[in-house]
């Protein structure tokens, strides 16, 4: 990774995934995970403080951004959670076949090189009767949005890391064989090309 990518992307995403509608949604799929927690892009650690760590006995937090997972040992330290970093980005996934009780899944798959291919791993470690938890900004539904995302779409992959914003999560989801059990979307608050948000539960 370069200079940008490793020093100043993770704080800039720190900020941006941290602000109170975005920690909000977190708080609305974070607290069901139990058992073996898988976390696919754990970042800095935003999604800490949500856990109930009565309920969980162990994280693996995949992150491949070095920088990231330093920001990450202050909010895990505050929490008094068990986390297992695994430094890689969610394509594979060096677990166990059926071997997760939860993957948490936020602000993640829109930077996921090969999403499709990152749902089936997820599809792969999870037990059967498990259960994926997710929070994630996609495709909008008005065309008026629509075309917006499309044309800032490639200056926003080069400036956020990767980060697309019209993939259609549900649709990801679903092609990597899961169930989805519950699903909300909604705009939160800020510019509408950015922030249309699915989040739920598939299993």
């Amino acid at each position: 990774m370069g200079f940008y990518e490793n020093h100043i992307l993770p704080h800039v995403i720190n900020l941006a995934c941290g602000v109170k509608p975005v920690r909000r949604q977190r708080e609305k799929v974070v607290p069901s995970a139990q058992g073996k927690v898988l976390e696919v892009g754990m970042g800095t650690g935003l999604n800490m403080p949500y856990y109930n760590g009565d309920l969980v006995d162990v994280i693996y937090g995949l992150e491949p951004n070095a920088k990231s997972c330093e920001m990450a040992a202050d909010p895990i330290l505050k929490a008094g959670l068990n986390v297992d970093f695994i430094g890689l980005d969610g394509q594979e996934i060096p677990l166990d076949n059926n071997s997760v009780d939860t993957v948490v899944l936020t602000y993640t798959l829109c930077t996921i090189p090969d999403a499709r291919k990152a749902v089936k791993e997820m599809r792969r470690v999870l037990k059967p009767g498990g259960k994926l938890l997710f929070s994630e900004h996609g495709k909008a539904p008005d065309e008026a949005v629509r075309k917006w995302q499309e044309r800032i779409n490639p200056m926003w992959k080069i400036l956020g890391g990767g980060c697309n914003l019209n993939r259609n999560i549900p649709d990801l989801i679903k092609n990597g064989d899961f169930t989805i059990e519950a699903l909300d979307e909604m705009y939160l608050p800020g510019p509408k090309f950015a922030t249309y948000t699915y989040w739920g539960s598939a299993i």
